[in-house]
């Protein structure tokens, strides 16, 4: 296929040489309306951007076919069969592939150290969660992704499952043995399903971890936003084989979707592709090398302990991301939170990602010389600084056993139940009837249905203390929680 070919960023450039006059929407009519104050800061070119696909940049003659063009060199640019773009961003698309597998009341596995956009998708879908339990890593207190005999196990036990919900890579770039799990499914005759959010980048270098497609996973979900260089909210769904009906998975992206689609996400999905066809071996062979220098340098500074390829050593991972730099910071005496806010406040560098015990920075192709040099300055700084951190109270962390909660109704039915409210002190040993996840990285560790306990309250109200936000609770101080009502 032609990939010199951008077929949305064409039909932009062509509304544009016609000077169609628009009685439709956007109301602000290609920035005609916008305020100027906001064009000042904004730029003008996102408005004239932002046309209607339909009779805009497509018409009904042509049933949307530059979008369907767009989308055929998408799947051709990664080695996928099909690819759909999606503008809702993964959230929701991880929610649409999971709908597409199993309705409401089919079993689903999944991996426990799942996003809350997976557990909200497992109560807006209806499906019964088959929890598959993460690899603990109790050095590093980190989730590495489930194995493959982890997955063989819980289809054994559960042979009606739907099929398989893996996320690789996780927040922090370890991955999965995909082809491994895929063969586990595929021996049962399911899907397996990758919430590949952080991975858009992997179908364009070998030296990066496998890609989904590659690896005989049946339906991929990227968010290109994230390594990628298309705008906020740009996901697509990549499908080969036939476990996973086409036709079903338009029809639940038609349910779940939106009918106002931006031609923004569309326009910068299509540019990247072929950006990455052209460029991209160049582009992230540069960034693996800048990756590698940061992270070396990172570890020759005192307090810090970056991750890297010893976590595959180490037999806890089947692979890792080099272009998440991810540093262990407790040497320090302060938690990743803390080093993060102290990086945004002084020295105005805005990570990636931060827990109790590490920082995330995500390197892309995006990255230069000075970006690098920012990188590394701050993190001397930090080093430097970190004495005059105000010192918290520590997050008490428990065991791994005591984060596996005991399932006791779907969590469909929970969130919607009737719902008691309880002081902490007099919630353990009842069900939790909301989600309650701290951010970052955004995990839940409590999910409703689950049976709480003093264990994961003991975790929940220390990183209160310490400064963790949990903002989806209905008490973000965990001070109460919202239970399942006793009759």
């Amino acid at each position: 296929m032609d990939h010199s070919r951008v077929p949305v960023l064409e039909a932009l450039e062509e509304f544009r040489r016609r000077g169609d006059t628009v009685f439709g929407p956007p109301g602000h009519k290609q920035g005609r309306g916008v305020d100027p104050r906001v064009a000042e800061i904004v730029g003008l070119g996102v408005f004239r951007s932002d046309v209607l696909s339909l009779n805009g940049l497509d018409d009904r003659r042509q049933s949307q076919g530059v979008l369907s063009q767009a989308q055929e060199l998408m799947a051709d640019a990664v080695g996928a069969e099909q690819a759909f773009f999606s503008t809702c961003g993964s959230s929701l698309s991880v929610k649409t592939a999971m709908l597409a597998v199993a309705g409401p009341g089919e079993k689903l596995l999944l991996s426990r150290n799942a996003h809350k956009s997976v557990i909200s998708g497992v109560v807006v879908n209806g499906v019964e969660p088959i929890w598959v339990h993460p690899k603990f890593d109790r050095e590093r207190h980190l989730a590495h992704p489930p194995e493959p005999d982890d997955v063989r196990r819980r289809l054994k036990e559960h042979p009606d499952a739907k099929g398989m919900l893996l996320i690789t890579p996780t927040d922090w770039g370890t991955c999965a043995d995909v082809r491994g799990v895929a063969r586990v499914c595929h021996e049962f005759d399911v899907p397996l399903i990758l919430d590949e959010a952080w991975g858009a980048h992997l179908p364009f270098h070998p030296g990066l971890p496998a890609w989904g497609m590659d690896a005989e996973a049946d339906l991929v979900v990227t968010s290109v936003h994230k390594m990628g260089g298309a705008i906020e909210q740009s996901s697509v769904f990549h499908l080969q084989y036939d476990r996973v009906s086409p036709e079903a998975l338009k029809q639940r992206e038609d349910l779940l979707g939106t009918t106002s689609a931006s031609s923004l996400v569309y326009l910068t999905l299509d540019g990247w592709r072929r950006q990455m066809v052209e460029q991209g071996y160049d582009l992230l062979d540069a960034a693996l090398h800048r990756a590698e220098r940061i992270r070396l340098a990172a570890g020759d500074l005192p307090g810090l302990r970056p991750m890297g390829q010893e976590v595959v050593e180490e037999g806890l991972a089947a692979d890792f991301d080099p272009l998440k730099v991810v540093i262990d910071v407790r040497e320090l005496g302060v938690s990743g939170m803390q080093a993060a806010d102290w990086l945004r406040d002084e020295r105005h560098v805005d990570l990636g990602g931060s827990d109790t015990c590490r920082i995330s920075a995500s390197i892309t192709h995006a990255d230069d010389d000075e970006t690098e040099k920012t990188l590394l300055d701050a993190l001397r700084a930090l080093t430097e600084g970190a004495e005059s951190i105000e010192r918290r109270p520590p997050v008490h962390l428990p065991e791994p056993s005591a984060l596996e909660l005991e399932q006791a109704m779907l969590p469909r039915e929970a969130f919607f139940a009737e719902v008691d409210h309880v002081p902490a002190d007099r919630a353990a040993g009842r069900i939790a009837a909301e989600m309650i996840s701290p951010y970052p990285p955004g995990v839940p560790v409590i999910a409703p249905g689950e049976v709480i306990t003093d264990e994961v309250l003991d975790c929940l109200r220390s990183g209160v203390d310490h400064g963790v936000l949990i903002p989806d609770a209905a008490d973000p101080s965990v001070k109460t929680l919202r239970v399942v009502a006793r009759h």
